[in-house]
């Protein structure tokens, strides 16, 4: 078996056409990462079978007709499930109690930007919090709004899974940091880079479970039959660096249910 990769970037141009040569290859199987390079698979061919270890809306991204029967040359795993935004606000609450306002940083050009929001906005009455929202379309946006946040005490940030906050992200951790806001992540690689918490799917999981997928597709299995899964192991990440730094003490049942605790 013949393996061949293509390192994805941001830029839509080079995603395009990274997607067309590995569709001219007529391989058997393509494995891509995020809506933007699953879109663009789905753009050069509609024969090739892809499976995404991680799309945070298939439907309505149009990639899917439906979770249970993709219907099309394309299936995998869902990138979150929405309804576990609302735990990064809890947990935002019991790492940093004093917190009574919460940014959300949002990119607006996203479904599931508006949908994770409105799971953190119904949760946020009953932990005593007020919601707000931080757009983030480009590095100056993120930098005025963050700090414009900032201005008033007892602030806290939620950074929900999004592709443009990965692409900001030593930004969003660095703003985090000067502004001291305690803030909580969707992704793990935020927290190994400074980050103060996170809980998310288990990455390395999604893409053991999508080898599955590839083998079943390589002995005869059609995409279009395999139901997108929704992600089964999440994680816990804190950093008490960052904690430290903050004037923060984690709760000792909090570190106890951390799935990995950097010190």
């Amino acid at each position: 078996m013949r393996i061949e990769t293509r390192w994805a970037s941001n830029n839509p141009t080079e995603i395009r056409s990274h997607a067309a040569e590995l569709a001219a290859l007529a391989p058997d199987v393509v494995v891509a990462f995020a809506a933007s390079t699953v879109g663009a698979m789905l753009q050069a061919t509609s024969s090739v079978p892809i499976v995404f270890p991680g799309v945070a809306d298939p439907v309505a991204a149009g990639f899917v007709d439906s979770l249970a029967r993709p219907g099309r040359n394309a299936t995998g795993f869902l990138l979150f499930e929405y309804g576990m935004a609302g735990k990064l606000l809890e947990l935002l609450k019991e790492i940093a109690p004093g917190v009574i306002r919460a940014g959300v940083l949002r990119d607006p050009a996203t479904a599931s930007g508006p949908a994770q929001f409105g799971v953190i906005q119904a949760a946020a009455p009953s932990l005593r919090v007020e919601v707000s929202l931080i757009n983030m379309r480009d590095a100056p946006e993120i930098e005025q709004a963050v700090a414009a946040f900032a201005h008033s005490p007892n602030n806290g940030l939620i950074v929900p899974a999004s592709g443009s906050a990965a692409v900001h992200r030593t930004l969003i951790i660095m703003l985090a940091a000067r502004h001291r806001l305690p803030a909580i992540y969707a992704s793990r690689a935020y927290v190994t880079s400074g980050g103060l918490a996170s809980y998310g799917p288990d990455y390395v999981d999604q893409f053991r479970r999508s080898a599955s997928y590839v083998d079943r597709i390589l002995k005869g299995e059609k995409p279009a039959d395999l139901p997108v899964q929704a992600p089964t192991k999440y994680e816990l990440v804190i950093n008490l660096k960052t904690a430290k730094a903050l004037g923060l003490t984690v709760p000792p049942t909090l570190l106890a249910r951390a799935d990995e605790v950097i010190e």
